[in-house]
């Protein structure tokens, strides 16, 4: 293997039997993103790499979303840091942690970025969450989108303090961009993650039926939009020190978010019902402008 993260001519990516990188990069396309297309332009280990952190984010955000228990989530995100604990110490036991057991000390994932997903997801199953104060709410959003983004910029080639910053503010603007997005559809669930202080400050009540017709619920979207771009911003700024060729990714997904973030505020505030996305062209043209095709 060279320094590169490519796989060495002949043997298959990160070293790992062919019928698990199957397995691992059928959880991706199953789960219908343009994640999987996005990242088949890195080197093969690299993009083993990703499937895995993906689908090991897949795994324990479906056991905190879908039907079952609560006791029944607590033992399937319990499992999942013994999981990860064994995988540290040499121990696996199935597709998913043997690609990622391969990944860990190719592309110095660290254990507790790992760990501080499973805490987020443990956050959805166990609270409803109803307008978290600020600091829980970055405390959220670091666990998980920014957690994720520390494990994301290794597995694209930079384990640098600069990267490190990208993946706290980037993480933090796609969160932010997604509870934008989201509104009505968390509302639905009987959660709420604008912040409580933009609420109180706007009158607003922090009830899941009232919010969507309060009239101050406009200043408080645009006042988290105005946040959401500052990270944007100092993601953008984080970049510039790192890695150009690992940092493309991350910029496609910058840019792309950015746009959605823009989308959501020319559409407005009043009609959370539309539901904004952007055209497959722009997605394209984004693609081709950070040099992913």
């Amino acid at each position: 293997m060279n320094r590169s993260g490519r796989a060495n001519p002949g043997s298959t990516p990160l070293g790992v039997e062919q019928a698990d990188l199957d397995a691992v990069e059928a959880i991706v396309r199953a789960a219908g993103t343009s994640f999987y297309h996005g990242m088949r332009v890195l080197p093969p280990d690299r993009r083993h790499a990703m499937y895995g952190i993906y689908a090991f984010c897949r795994i324990v955000d479906d056991i905190a979303d879908e039907a079952g228990t609560l006791q029944e989530k607590r033992l399937g995100l319990a499992a999942w840091r013994d999981r990860i604990a064994g995988l540290y110490s040499g121990h696996t036991d199935g597709p998913v942690t043997r690609v990622l057991a391969a990944a860990v000390p190719r592309f110095q994932l660290r254990q507790e970025d790992f760990i501080a997903v499973i805490d987020g997801m443990e956050t959805d199953a166990e609270t409803v969450v109803l307008a978290p104060a600020m600091a829980a709410l970055d405390l959220y959003c670091d666990r998980v989108a920014s957690a994720v983004g520390r494990l994301s910029v290794r597995a694209f080639g930079d384990a640098s303090p600069a990267a490190d910053r990208v993946a706290y503010a980037l993480g933090r603007a796609l969160q932010l961009t997604n509870i934008l997005r989201d509104i009505r559809e968390d509302t639905e669930r009987g959660r709420i993650y604008l912040p409580l202080e933009y609420l109180r400050e706007a009158g607003v009540p922090a009830d899941p039926v009232a919010i969507l017709t309060a009239p101050g619920l406009p200043a408080v979207c645009g006042r988290l939009a105005i946040l959401a771009h500052t990270y944007f911003r100092q993601a953008r700024e984080a970049m510039d020190e790192c890695d150009r060729t690992a940092m493309k990714p991350a910029r496609l997904m910058a840019a792309t978010y950015d746009s959605i973030l823009s989308a959501l505020e020319a559409r407005g505030w009043q009609r959370l019902d539309e539901r904004v996305s952007l055209p497959t062209w722009k997605k394209l043209w984004l693609a081709c402008r950070f040099g992913l095709f």
